[in-house]
C-alpha cells in the first residue's frame, strides 16, 4: 500500500495528515482519530489493518497546535506525558481540524463511494462531536470518554454510529457507559458495544497495561462487519 503525508491548511497554520492508500488505488474514506498517545505506531497498525480492507485512510495530527506529530510511548510516563498535551488541548478546535481533515479526504482522488470516521479514546469523542455536524457514511468510536456528557448530540447524528466500550473500564465508569446504552435504546442507527471483560484502551496491542487481546479481537471484527454494511469496498 502506498503511504505518504498530506498538508491541510488552517487560518492558523498547517498540519500533517498521515494517508493510507489500499493496494488498489482507491476505495472509500476512513477519517482515523488518534488517541491520546498520538499518531504513533498503535494507530499506523490500525491504519494499515483498514488499507488492507480497501479504505484510504487519512489520520490527521490532532496535537499539532499543542505538540506537533507527537508520540507518547506506551508506559507509565508516556502516558502521564500524553495526558499534559492532552491538558492543552481544545476539543473545540479539535473539531474543527477533524472536519478540515474529513473535506481534505473527500477530496483525495483515491477515494470513491463514501467516507465515514474512526476514532479511538480521545479520537472516539472528536469523531462522536463531528458526527453531530457533518454527514458521513458511518462513524465508529472507540471508548469515548465525553461520549456520556454529550448524548443530546444522538438527535443530530444521522450517520449509522457504533459506540463501543469496555465495562471495566475506569476512566469511564459501567453506570455513564449504561447511560449511553439508555440513550441508544429505539434509535435505529445506533449501535452500541459493551465488553464486561475489558477497561479502556482494550485493543491497543501497543499498550500492555490496557491491552485485552480476546477482547480486541472481538471488537476488531465486529468493526470490520460495521464497515462492511455500511461503508462497502466495490471491486
Amino acid at each position: 500500500m502506498e503511504t505518504r503525508t498530506d498538508l491541510v491548511s488552517t487560518p492558523d497554520g498547517a498540519f500533517d495528515v498521515h494517508v493510507w492508500v489500499p493496494d488498489g488505488g482507491r476505495g472509500p474514506g476512513i477519517l482515523l482519530l488518534q488517541e491520546v498517545w498520538g499518531v504513533g505506531p498503535y494507530i499506523k497498525k490500525v491504519a494499515e489493518d483498514l488499507a488492507s480492507l480497501g479504505y484510504v485512510v487519512a489520520a490527521p495530527d490532532l496535537f499539532w497546535r499543542v505538540r506537533r506529530n507527537w508520540e507518547g510511548a506506551h508506559d507509565a510516563a508516556g502516558l502521564q506525558a500524553s495526558f499534559e498535551v492532552l491538558g492543552q488541548f481544545d476539543p473545540g478546535q479539535g473539531v474543527k481540524d477533524c472536519a478540515d481533515t474529513l473535506a481534505h479526504l473527500r477530496a483525495l482522488p483515491e477515494v470513491t463511494g463514501s467516507v465515514g470516521a474512526f476514532g479511538i479514546c480521545l479520537g472516539g469523542s472528536q469523531a462522536f462531536a463531528l458526527a453531530g455536524g457533518e454527514p458521513m457514511g458511518a462513524v465508529i468510536a472507540y471508548y469515548g470518554s465525553a461520549v456520556p456528557d454529550a448524548l443530546e448530540l444522538l438527535d443530530a447524528i444521522e450517520a449509522p454510529l457504533l459506540l463501543a466500550f469496555g465495562g471495566q473500564d475506569p476512566y469511564i465508569p459501567r453506570d455513564r457507559v449504561a447511560e449511553v446504552e439508555r440513550a441508544a435504546e429505539g434509535r435505529a442507527n445506533v449501535e452500541t458495544y459493551v465488553d464486561e471483560r475489558a477497561g479502556h484502551a482494550f485493543h491497543n496491542h501497543e499498550a500492555p497495561d490496557f491491552y485485552h487481546p480476546e477482547a480486541a479481537a472481538d471488537l476488531w471484527q465486529l468493526t470490520v462487519d460495521f464497515l462492511r454494511r455500511h461503508i462497502p469496498v466495490r471491486p
